[in-house]
């Protein structure tokens, strides 16, 4: 593999005296220098406000933003830019989704099927719909392992099942969700699908058309990219009959006191100033990425993880949650008696980085008896060694219980 770690300077750092294990990148991955270069050159060169300026900085900055627009696009295999949605992130697109779509799909009783091993940011938003409009929320059972039970998944469907909302990855057991099945049947019963794909997205290939999704949303800062930007996909057919979820400046077409008529897809759903910056520097990001190849990047978390796997199951008191084949990019875990807030802390001590918690999946949690477990998740420049500094460094804190 190619050392694409001097890429991020971060990486060279050291933390109480320890080079850095980088082992959080569920939660946010580290940027490349390009990423960061794009940030500070479009502030510095053609920062202006994008749509309707004539100014030249403007239709420069205008000229970024939706080519930006275009290439994300293309990474996803979407038909057009009309179904490319600009957002704060994953959680701002499915609050998007459930606000609007279910104002314009959804009535009293109807029913929408979330997995097991959702984030809370796709169950949460999907229950403040139930106490507005009495929907019912069914949960899709998963197995010990972490799959899901495919048969008990099509048993809940009934002639009130309108959508599923199911993460394509987890961002704790790190299974990877058959949505390519799951869409099929929620499309022979008649039922839309939203993919969660904020956790395959940075790590695997991700094709709309072969997920044959409804929606689909994903997070820049886990791609490689910057914070506070995100993306909903959504077919153009859908997002048509969906109303607005925001009202203001970009996303109208004509204001009077009277009457307000809303600008084309996707401005529609973008009120306000976008990040025009932020998608910029998203779109350096899939660039980077699709550079070095996907298929490539996959391979590479898919070798780290089956090693991480087999290096941190010998170790004593060891219970890893996830044991599914089909996994990707993440390891979480408890060791003995050691509470996983204890673990974490004594890591960092090592210069090792985990995430410790419920990982905002308080209902997995509870799935598995637990309060919370520790997690390591992996990205394209993660490497063997840094496993082994982890399985060495909880051998370590193991010692101290």
């Amino acid at each position: 593999m190619k050392n694409y770690r001097d890429d991020f300077p971060i990486l060279s750092r050291t933390v109480y005296g320890h080079p850095l294990v980088y082992l959080d990148n569920a939660a946010t991955t580290q940027k490349p220098r390009c990423v960061v270069e794009a940030i500070s050159d479009e502030y510095y060169s053609v920062n202006a406000n994008v749509h309707r300026g004539v100014h030249y900085l403007s239709q420069q900055a205008t000229d970024l933003h939706e080519a930006a627009r275009e290439t994300v696009r293309q990474f996803i295999g979407a038909r057009s830019v009309a179904e490319i949605v600009f957002t704060r992130g994953t959680t701002e697109s499915i609050n998007l989704l459930a606000t609007s779509y279910g104002e314009a799909f959804l009535h009293e009783g109807d029913e929408i099927l979330v997995s097991a091993m959702e984030h809370h940011s796709n169950i949460v938003p999907w229950q403040l719909l139930r106490e507005r409009k009495g929907i019912s929320i069914k949960v899709i059972p998963i197995t010990d392992s972490g799959e899901i039970m495919l048969d008990e998944y099509e048993s809940l469907f009934t002639p009130r099942t309108r959508l599923v909302c199911v993460a394509h990855v987890s961002n704790v057991l790190g299974t990877v969700n058959p949505v390519g099945e799951m869409a099929r049947i929620a499309h022979a019963h008649g039922a839309h699908i939203f993919v969660d794909a904020a956790q395959s997205v940075p790590h695997m290939p991700v094709d709309v058309a072969t997920m044959d999704c409804d929606f689909m949303a994903f997070s820049g800062h886990k791609v490689y990219g910057p914070t506070g930007v995100g993306v909903l996909f959504g077919r153009e057919s859908l997002l048509e009959k969906m109303p607005p979820y925001q009202g203001g400046g970009e996303m109208i077409a004509r204001v009077s006191f009277e009457r307000t008529t809303y600008e084309r897809l996707p401005y529609k759903f973008e009120a306000g100033t976008p990040d025009y910056v932020g998608t910029h520097a998203l779109a350096v990001a899939l660039d980077y990425v699709s550079k070095i190849g996907m298929e490539y990047i996959a391979r590479h978390e898919a070798e780290l993880t089956l090693y991480a796997m087999h290096r941190l199951g010998q170790i004593e008191g060891m219970a890893i949650y996830g044991t599914t084949p089909n996994k990707c990019g993440v390891v979480a875990f408890n060791v003995g008696n050691i509470h996983h807030l204890d673990l974490g802390t004594l890591l960092d001590r090592l210069g090792i980085a985990v995430r410790t918690g419920h990982h905002c999946a308080q209902p997995l949690m509870a799935r598995y008896g637990v309060e919370g477990m520790a997690r390591a998740s992996f990205a394209l420049y993660t490497t063997t060694e840094e496993i082994d500094a982890l399985a060495e460094g909880i051998e370590k804190v193991a010692k101290m219980f």
